[in-house]
């Protein structure tokens, strides 16, 4: 029981929160461009936090379901139709099986992402995680993106009820995303190398907007406008690369490492971007403004604890009672080896209370002999 993609789209691959603990084997973490959208989708149809999605950009993928079972879609608005028919996002779907999920070009954002109840797609674990390393071909679905006619089991054969599923639905992300906005603004740790740059170079990174371009990937997010000026060129001797570390290269222009990042690099970094405000940056079309300001590591952490307590409270109100939360089916087939096991015991105590009666009142206890009946009567 499974999906077949009735349409790969662009760049559909398995993802989950990444594949950590390799990075001094040369191994990128990989892992979803979105955390933000993988919790928030894992967490209305009751999967595991990290359970992997289907994480897709610039154009859907066309699925058809061979199963029932419930999905989320969260992320950028990429149109979803079910059957035809619109198809709510930020919510527990119920999709029947035989049922088509499509999605077309991004009304908003650049990445996607769709949850599967039960566990998702049931893909190997790879070195501790089953997102795909597209560039060493492993992990996720055979180590590639999709393609058409690919067919990909469930962890679960069938999902056919989520507990308090009408509370299983949250607001989008819209605000948080700043689609309608004219600019974003990144929060950025300064360092580790920001004295290579002057402080007209730093003033420059700090107080003026800076626009997406096309030239973004999984990799990493090339940012154009001015130069931002250093002491005495931005080489330095590769170090590791963090998530979400700002190098700038000969040309003085940012490039906020990403996902696939590569281990190290030979270029100067001025700071990290905070790991809350990434989602932000990936779903950035290309000529949005961005602006960086600047925090102390203390505030980055209590940023990051503050996103922690804001899922926390998401899965409270998620799981919220509410009327049709309990299934009268799944209900009776849980009470039927319970009220089973009862019978035994209840019948295996009389069968031992009859034994100990003496023979007396058993002979009392049975019932009286009838007499024969007269055949000639």
């Amino acid at each position: 029981m499974g999906v077949t993609a009735i349409k790969p789209g662009i760049l559909t691959t398995v993802q989950d929160r990444g594949r950590t603990g390799y990075l001094g084997s040369g191994f990128s973490p990989s892992g979803v461009m979105d955390t933000r959208a993988l919790h928030t989708a894992n967490l209305l149809i009751d999967n595991d936090p990290d359970a992997p999605v289907l994480e897709f950009c610039l154009a859907g993928p066309t699925f058809r379901f061979t199963t029932s079972t419930y999905v989320a879609i969260t992320g950028g608005d990429f149109r979803p139709t079910l059957d035809g028919r619109p198809a709510p996002m930020y919510t527990a779907l119920a999709v029947h099986r035989g049922s088509v999920l499509a999605f077309g070009a991004p009304k908003t954002g650049m990445y996607g992402y769709l949850a599967i109840a039960g566990g998702s797609i049931n893909a190997p674990e790879v070195m501790g995680s089953r997102s795909t390393n597209l560039k060493c071909g492993i992990g996720g679905w055979k180590g590639r993106a999709l393609i058409t006619g690919d067919y990909l089991p469930f962890c679960t054969r069938n999902i056919d009820f989520i507990p308090n599923l009408g509370s299983h639905t949250v607001d989008r992300d819209d605000a948080f995303y700043g689609f309608d906005d004219p600019e974003i603004t990144l929060r950025v740790v300064p360092g580790p190398q920001e004295d290579m740059f002057t402080q007209d170079g730093v003033d420059t990174f700090y107080g003026q907007p800076y626009t997406t371009t096309s030239r973004c990937d999984r990799m990493g997010f090339r940012l154009d406008g001015p130069e931002i000026e250093t002491v005495n060129g931005s080489d330095i001797i590769s170090d590791g690369i963090a998530l979400g570390a700002v190098q700038i290269p000969a040309d003085g222009r940012p490039i906020i490492m990403l996902s696939d990042r590569q281990t190290t690099g030979g270029y100067a970094k001025i700071g990290t971007v905070c790991s809350v405000d990434l989602p932000k940056l990936v779903q950035c079309t290309p000529g949005r403004i961005i602006r960086f300001a600047p925090v102390t590591i203390q505030q980055a952490q209590d940023l990051y604890r503050q996103e922690a307590r804001r899922m926390e409270a998401l899965a409270k109100m998620v799981r919220r009672p509410c009327y049709g939360g309990i299934s009268p089916r799944r209900t009776a087939r849980r009470l039927t080896p319970i009220l089973e096991a009862q019978a035994r015991a209840h019948a295996s105590g009389s069968q031992k209370l009859w034994i100990e009666l003496s023979k007396t009142e058993q002979q009392r206890l049975q019932p009286a002999e009838q007499p024969a009946s007269d055949p000639n009567r």
